[in-house]
């Protein structure tokens, strides 16, 4: 499995209007294009010299086939919706983690 991460670091005066519509639109869309099966979101538990709030989005993927079918089908799409809301008040970068092992008690 892969986790497509993305950090981002969110202006305060934009966070809650950002957290309502990751929450109700923009991860639901993510996980409507079917190359997702789950989506977590974390608060980053740091204080940020630059100010915000920095959260990380972890999707994830059945393979690296599926993510690349992402990239090419859906990404600018989906990131250009964020862009056109939020423009100037994010930064945001990306990763992906190849799941090696996973273990639950």
């Amino acid at each position: 499995m892969y986790i497509y991460n993305v950090t981002i670091n969110i202006d305060d005066s934009v966070h809650d209007q950002w957290l309502d519509w990751m929450r109700d639109e923009h991860i639901p869309d993510m996980l409507s294009t079917g190359k997702f099966i789950s989506a977590k979101m974390c608060r980053v538990m740091v204080e940020e010299e630059m100010g915000g709030t920095t959260y990380s989005v972890q999707y994830t993927a059945l393979d690296r086939e599926t993510l690349v079918r992402y990239y090419e089908e859906d990404a600018e799409r989906l990131r250009n919706e964020g862009i056109k809301r939020f423009a100037d008040k994010f930064v945001a970068f990306r990763t992906e983690l190849e799941l090696i092992n996973e273990q639950q008690k």
